[in-house]
């Protein structure tokens, strides 16, 4: 596959029309967002964190001092040790010790809205607040399977399963919570290729930070996980990346901010607060300058506990996949604002996707309202006007991005689901 480059040049023109952006948005609002209005309800609350690279936004806007500079002194920012850790502390609610929000896998909001993964199916109602991030995950492969050749084409991987499992094996792939966004990146991959989940290979779930020690013991044949850990898992010689995900969908969402719905209610002043520190705190990760700073802020030990080495390159587009493929000065690296805010903006098509695709592996009924589901979670009108705020220009407008086209040349358009669904071959329904 040919990789576009982004040349430093050209990033940085960006990034300077990003800063004049925010130093408009300063003059604008010299003492923050409120200072002609309301300020927030309450002086902050909990959200949580995995330790993954993208949660990066809401870490800077506590180091960078973004929420107290809205009139949020109070925010906590707090590591989850799973994402089944951060559904229960959602669950609970800072009110009885858990979180009220964080940095989440975007199908997320709408598994626990319906309380398809909710203890006895109990809901929690939930809101996508913005998109944190773009691409930048990895498709990882233990070393044995090296002289496969299996790389965007996870093909290769089906014989070298069917010889493991022969030979009295038992191959298995993770992923980090049952119909998030990994655990669909690495079924579209394996299926795509001809393998069939949980018939020709195990899918099992694994928390983030273990998936490195878990591939060391041989818990795992591959995984697919945000950065650090594909970074880290080859530099440790452990395995190597097939593909970033960013190769299976160019520019395709990640993580979000999500908040229990019943918060935001009753706190919009506060939440428009969170989102204007957030904001600030994804445009700055942006830019290439920052990078690593970045880097050297949520590498340390309160944070990801993680070295700069093992978060460096891959945000900035520089990739070792661990095969002898080395690529610099690629368009894969982590997007977090994009152009008018188009990578934070929460496109209510791009809900429709994961909808459908969880639709597709039986996670949701083949009858469910997706567009109900969609515009009852979906708050991209809180995101519009708390850009506007901000002083940011040249906004989205509408709620679909349009069509979407895979590697694999499959096209899906949100306006017609079902059609996607019916090309795909391979598929569980529920």
């Amino acid at each position: 596959m040919t990789l576009t480059t982004t040349t430093r040049r050209s990033f940085l023109k960006g990034a300077s029309a990003t800063a004049a952006t925010l130093l408009a948005a300063k003059t604008l609002f010299p003492a923050g967002a409120f200072a002609q209005g309301t300020g927030p309800e309450v002086s902050g609350t909990k959200l949580g964190y995995i330790a993954l690279t993208d949660s990066a936004p809401l870490i800077i806007a506590k180091e960078k001092g973004l929420f107290d500079k809205h009139g949020l002194p109070d925010m906590a920012v707090e590591k989850q040790a799973s994402w089944g850790a951060t559904r229960d502390n959602m669950a609970l609610g800072s009110a009885n010790g858990g979180i009220d929000g964080g940095h989440i896998l975007r199908p997320k909001v709408h598994l626990y809205s319906s309380g398809a993964v909710m203890q006895n199916n109990q809901k929690l109602p939930m809101y996508t607040l913005l998109n944190l991030n773009e691409d930048c995950q990895g498709l990882s492969v233990a070393q044995e399977y090296a002289e496969t050749g299996v790389g965007l084409d996870s093909s290769p991987l089906k014989e070298a399963f069917a010889a493991k499992r022969a030979a009295g094996g038992d191959p298995s792939v993770a992923m980090t919570f049952p119909g998030g966004t990994h655990d669909l990146w690495m079924r579209y991959w394996l299926a795509a290729g001809g393998i069939v989940p949980n018939v020709d290979v195990n899918v099992i779930v694994v928390p983030p930070p273990q998936m490195v020690a878990n591939m060391k013991v041989g818990t795992m044949d591959a995984f697919c996980v945000g950065e650090p850990w594909n970074e880290q898992l080859v530099n440790q010689g452990i395995g190597f990346t097939a593909a970033t995900t960013g190769e299976l969908w160019f520019n395709h969402p990640e993580k979000v901010l999500g908040m229990r719905a019943d918060w935001v209610d009753a706190n919009p002043q506060a939440t428009k607060a969170i989102l204007m520190a957030v904001m600030e705190a994804q445009q700055w990760c942006e830019a290439m300058e920052n990078k690593q700073e970045m880097a050297e802020i949520i590498g340390r030990r309160q944070w990801y506990n993680v070295p700069v080495a093992d978060i460096i390159g891959r945000i900035k587009g520089d990739i070792n996949y661990g095969n002898g493929r080395v690529e610099t000065g690629t368009n894969l690296y982590m997007k977090f604002w994009g152009e008018g805010g188009a990578a934070s903006y929460p496109w209510k098509s791009l809900d429709t996707w994961f909808m459908t695709e969880n639709i597709r592996w039986g996670y949701f009924p083949a009858d469910t309202d997706v567009k109900a589901l969609v515009d009852q979670t979906n708050r991209s009108d809180l995101w519009l006007e708390a850009a506007s705020e901000l002083g940011a220009s040249g906004l989205p407008s509408g709620d679909s991005r349009g069509t979407e086209t895979f590697f694999d040349g499959k096209v899906f358009d949100p306006a017609d689901p079902q059609a996607y669904l019916d090309s795909l071959d391979i598929k569980t329904l529920a």
